[in-house]
């Protein structure tokens, strides 16, 4: 999920407009995480499988083009 969906528990509004210091200081948070911070453990080994699934099928059509 990103940030700009993201409601403050302590002053309700958007996290993006950062009303409050809770607000500010989790928009910060979540900003330093990067693109793949918000991804759940889950979605990350999903990712992975399928960079190796991807990988092992480009090795396979490579061997067959050259046999």
């Amino acid at each position: 999920m990103t940030y700009d969906r993201l409601v403050c528990a302590n002053c309700a509004g958007p996290v993006t407009e950062g009303r409050c210091r809770v607000c500010r200081a989790n928009r910060d948070r979540l900003q330093q995480q990067g693109p793949l911070g918000g991804l759940s453990p889950a979605a990350l080994l999903t990712l992975l499988a399928l960079l190796v699934v991807a990988a092992v099928a480009l090795v396979a059509v490579q061997q067959t083009a050259m046999s």
